[in-house]
């Protein structure tokens, strides 16, 4: 008998005026014993250090075969073209598609939970879009956290190819000091146009 997965799955960097949409999804089966990860929450109500423990934590289950995850990046190039919500629903099909290679299971054997307002494509019958989810489901607050987690360390590191704009600081978010670097220095290659129009 196929083994039943539980899927959560969340985004993060919907509103920051660079950088990529990064969607995550948490694969673990029914019955998960989440006392192996202790602390899991929506990610916006954990530090830093917090959320780099979970996610360490996290590489370590994955060994057991017991937990998967897969984390999807989209450009601003792709946003500006496509919009934020396209850029998402892009976002959320390839981590599911990473999750069924990762798992070698079918859509039928999923249960999937999203937050807010996405949904998963069609071929994916069970699933349940919840409001505040990542509060209140674990699932969907690990996504949340892995996916938390791979976009910082990215505009860390995407930060030292562009100095002008301290994105390590702000990770691409419209801090005050953030827009006045925009409007000092213009657009970078790793902004989004179609949002910083009122800046210029």
């Amino acid at each position: 008998m196929a083994k039943t997965w539980l899927i959560g799955v969340d985004e993060v960097g919907r509103g920051p005026l660079a950088g990529p949409v990064v969607v995550g999804a948490v694969a673990v089966p029914i019955g998960f014993d989440w006392s192996l990860l202790p602390g899991v929450a929506d990610s916006k109500t954990l530090s830093a250090l917090k959320r780099e423990m979970i996610s360490k934590r996290v590489e370590e289950v994955s060994l057991s075969e017991e937990l998967y995850c897969a984390v999807s990046f989209v450009s601003a190039r792709v946003i500006d073209k496509s919009g934020i919500s396209q850029a998402i629903k892009v976002a959320i099909k390839r981590s599911l598609g990473r999750i069924m290679s990762e798992t070698k299971c079918g859509a039928e054997t999923m249960m999937i939970k999203l937050d807010g307002g996405l949904y998963a494509p069609q071929e994916f019958k069970d699933q349940e879009t919840i409001k505040g989810g990542d509060g209140s489901e674990k699932v969907i607050g690990l996504a949340s956290v892995v996916a938390k987690v791979r976009r910082d360390r990215y505009m860390v590191n995407v930060a030292k190819s562009f100095p002008a704009y301290n994105f390590a600081t702000h990770k691409g978010y419209g801090t005050p000091d953030h827009c006045r670097a925009i409007r000092l220095y213009g657009l970078s290659s790793l902004h989004r146009a179609t949002f910083c129009r009122k800046l210029l």
